[in-house]
């Protein structure tokens, strides 16, 4: 009788142990989170400091508030404006932007279970390329087919949408005629891209030189042409999907333990996998339409997301997303600022930033993560 009480209370500590421990761990993890947040909006209020016009941050801080508006002083005004028309919309699209794609690139290796997943081994950053190519150098779009005519800026962001959508569809009709590993996916992937960087190749062989540059410029991947437009659409469809794949994080963690044991629990596997990847390349393609193909967040913030905190989908989401709109909104203000007033293509810096940095973290990648 003295053993059996004395086990049962050993197992009752045990459990008391276990269930510390367990809310120890989350309380650092939301910790962390709210220390990468708070990182974030430093770095912003720096990014909305810098550039051809430089301000300290508290200016911008006022700025920010709006309370210069009140002012009828010509420096406050000028400082006003640029801040609010000029450096508001590109550090929000920088964060927005910067989070969607590391978003699609941590879903994308989840739903494929593979490392090397994203927007761009996928072939949809190509694809977007390629609709780009098509509206500077031919001056016609998809659209043109329902006798839709858009403005010229809008006629590239709408082509680059509408192709990276196209090769979506393509890769995923082609995987269920056949039942495909991932790896056969990322290799369709790797085919679409090629199919589709020939493609552009061809185009730019007709173009003139302006043409020529200007599709040059806009491969590079900037934020100069950013709006506040195009940041309302931006955050009206890549927000609400970020939240609603969420949602879904204890599926995507399930799922990661194998397709078995996510079948076990329920999960309807296929619909999961379908949903994901529709909606993940609906979201690469609103922001690569509008920024260009800016490469390595989507598969650099990931890796760095499960180095930092596990492959929890719970926190991995949520701070992989911050870990990208961390990087691109730092690779911007590099690219404001190193050759001022000269804005270097933000996708330049994140080329040269993320190389190494992609190195690095596949060299200390632990196997358990996958």
């Amino acid at each position: 009788m003295y053993i059996t009480s004395k086990t049962n209370t050993e197992n009752i500590s045990k459990g008391l142990d276990i269930q510390t421990n367990y809310t120890k761990h989350i309380q650092k993890k939301i910790a962390m989170l709210c220390l990468l947040t708070v990182l974030l909006f430093a770095v912003g209020l720096v990014g909305l400091s810098l550039g051809g016009s430089s301000y300290t941050v508290r200016e911008s801080w006022e700025a920010l508030r709006g309370g210069l508006s009140f002012s009828n002083s010509d420096v406050v005004n000028t400082r006003h404006n640029i801040i609010w028309k000029l450096r508001v919309p590109r550090v929000m699209m920088a964060i927005i932007g910067g989070a969607g794609l590391a978003f699609s690139g941590v879903v994308m290796q989840t739903i494929l279970k593979n490392p090397l997943a994203s927007p761009f081994t996928l072939g949809i950053s190509s694809a977007a390329s390629f609709g780009a190519a098509l509206a500077i150098i031919m001056r016609t779009g998809f659209l043109g087919i329902f006798d839709i005519t858009l403005p010229y800026d809008y006629l590239i962001t709408g082509n680059a949408f509408t192709f990276s959508l196209i090769c979506t569809m393509i890769i995923y009709g082609l995987t269920k005629l056949q039942k495909v590993s991932s790896e056969t996916i990322i290799l369709l992937g790797v085919a679409m891209m090629n199919l589709f960087s020939a493609a552009t190749s061809f185009l730019q062989y007709l173009g003139d030189p302006d043409e020529l540059a200007s599709l040059t410029y806009w491969m590079f991947g900037s934020l100069s042409k950013v709006t506040w437009s195009k940041l309302h659409i931006t955050c009206l469809l890549v927000i609400p999907i970020i939240l609603l794949i969420y949602r879904r994080a204890w599926d995507l963690n399930s799922l990661m333990l194998g397709e078995e044991s996510a079948k076990s629990t329920g999960i309807n596997v296929e619909r999961l996998r379908l949903t994901c990847f529709i909606l993940t390349s609906l979201v690469t393609a609103v922001v690569v339409s509008f920024l260009g193909p800016i490469g390595f967040i989507g598969l650099v913030a990931p890796h760095l997301g499960r180095i930092l905190f596990g492959g929890d989908h719970r926190f991995l989401i949520p701070a992989s997303s911050l870990l990208g709109a961390l990087l691109l909104l730092l690779a911007d203000t590099i690219a404001r600022t190193l050759l001022a007033p000269v804005v270097i293509p933000v996708g330049i810096i994140t080329s040269f930033v993320g190389v190494p940095l992609l190195i690095y973290l596949m060299m200390r990648r632990r196997t358990e993560h996958w």
